[in-house]
């Protein structure tokens, strides 16, 4: 039992997973400080406020809404950049270099054989409807 648990831990997948999480995480706290510590204050100031957090309409705290769905649009922007993007330019190198999935479209010329099959085919039809 424990070699069975033992292997799934040892997976590629898993510990490739693992990492992921723990990195994403330590990338979020950073982005999530810029946006705190730099971005909202300065938005708050344009509207008067200490930061976006703290803006509110008659009990409604609006800035908090606000200021997450900023905070979530960088995270999500700045990992698209400094994580997807490298790794899909990287796939495609590698792809390239290793000829996966660049099927080189050429027109073939055509085999003077099936040329000349073809051509005794289609004689062969008209014959047989000239003769009826």
């Amino acid at each position: 039992m424990l070699t069975g648990f033992k292997n799934f831990i040892m997976k590629g997948n898993v510990v490739d997973l693992a990492v992921a999480v723990v990195m994403g995480a330590a990338f979020g706290a950073v982005v999530t400080s810029i946006v705190e510590g730099l971005l909202t204050p300065l938005i708050g100031r344009l509207f008067s406020a200490k930061g976006i957090a703290e803006m509110q309409w008659e009990g409604f705290m609006y800035g908090s809404v606000i200021s997450s769905i900023i905070s979530f649009l960088l995270v999500a922007a700045a990992i698209y950049f400094v994580v997807i993007v490298p790794m899909n330019h990287m796939i495609e190198r590698r792809n390239r270099r290793l000829g996966i999935g660049t099927e080189v479209k050429e027109e073939a010329a055509e085999d003077p054989q099936i040329a000349l099959l073809t051509e005794i085919r289609d004689e062969l039809r008209n014959g047989s409807r000239r003769a009826e």
